[in-house]
């Protein structure tokens, strides 16, 4: 298990080799080691799953709000234990950041988050939510459109996080990388699944397997929605280069064979839980032999957020945001198929 994450040791390798050629460098990252890293916290703080044919009202509370609040805040459990609605409770600590700010539709349920959280300032709107932090996080809120709430961030120059999904179409997806790489602001979208131990150790030990053949991934819910962390564990180990995808399940027991231009293929597995109970796993079949993974997922949002963090404060781009938007792809091509009943090319969405 790593240590608890240390701003400073963050600043202290990105700075320590420029320090001797400018005096100015170094007083800057004294004075940041200094200070905690300002986050805002955005659409955090109610949830409702509105990417389906039947949208739900939002209801109190949210998975990922709360914990990636407490991750960085903390909480008070006395409070947490009267809140009406879904609370998560981080178990690791991350250091030298905090939330100071908070928005969401529902203001009186960020209220009281804000209150169970030490959080400062309850915004009253995402683009207020974004003035005067070091980084925006966009918070998974049910919707799969969190990503409309990133331009006023990324055209004030504050570095954003857009939580999983980054879109719900591959369109769209590309549009919010656009404006992201046309400011030149930070922009990061990921799946916590890339970032767990697990997965990361079976990056490394797939050379002892020789060059891949096939690697299948499995995963519960909606293909898009939540199919992006089981085909998130495949794009940690193998990279992008995905160029089709060819569906031969049935709505909610998807069977997606990815085609990849590294000669191999991923078969993605995804299950909605009435239909089938699917846990995370990855398998791979090398020259040489294969690799079986179950992931455990303990803290699993805790290492995520380490990683935009260590972005934002020494440029480490762990994933592209181009790679992500080649992943929603991916997913659309394969929801396409299942609709069309034949193989569809990632070039040809639209």
């Amino acid at each position: 298990m790593n240590p608890p994450l240390d701003r400073r040791s963050f600043l202290g390798h990105s700075l320590a080799g420029l320090a001797a050629a400018s005096p100015a460098l170094s007083l800057l990252g004294q004075e940041a080691a200094a200070k905690p890293l300002r986050l805002a916290l955005v659409s955090a703080a109610s949830y409702a799953p509105a990417y389906g044919p039947d949208p739900l009202p939002r209801t109190p509370g949210s998975n990922h709000g709360t914990a990636f609040a407490t991750t960085f805040n903390g909480f008070d459990e006395a409070k947490a234990k009267v809140f009406k609605g879904t609370f998560v409770r981080a178990e690791r600590r991350i250091e030298g950041a905090k939330v100071v700010k908070i928005w969401d539709p529902d203001k009186a349920t960020a209220t009281a988050i804000a209150d169970i959280c030490g959080i400062e300032t309850v915004a009253d709107s995402p683009e207020q939510c974004v003035e005067g932090v070091d980084a925006a996080i966009l918070i998974d809120d049910g919707s799969g459109a969190q990503w409309k709430y990133a331009e006023a961030a990324l055209r004030a120059g504050v570095p954003v996080f857009c939580d999983k999904p980054l879109a719900m179409s591959a369109k769209e997806a590309a549009a919010i990388a656009g404006i992201a790489r046309e400011t030149g602001t930070k922009f990061m979208s990921a799946s916590s699944l890339r970032f767990v131990p697990d997965i990361v150790k079976l990056r490394e030990d797939t050379a002892t397997i020789g060059p891949v053949r096939l690697c299948t991934v499995t995963g519960p819910g909606d293909l898009i929605y939540y199919g992006i962390h089981a085909l998130s564990m495949a794009y940690a180990v193998l990279g992008p280069g995905v160029v089709s995808a060819h569906n031969t399940g049935v709505e909610g027991g998807h069977i997606v064979r990815l085609r990849h231009e590294k000669d191999l293929d991923i078969v993605l597995l995804v299950g909605a839980r009435e239909r089938m109970r699917a846990g995370f796993s990855i398998q791979l079949f090398g020259e040489k032999g294969s690799l079986r993974v179950e992931p455990d997922l303990k803290n699993l949002y805790s290492y995520l957020l380490e990683s935009f963090l260590d972005f934002v404060l020494n440029g480490k781009e762990s994933v592209p945001v181009e790679e992500e938007v080649e992943l929603i792809a991916a997913l659309e091509a394969g929801q396409r198929s299942l609709e069309l009943g034949r193989e569809v090319l990632l070039s040809d969405l639209s």
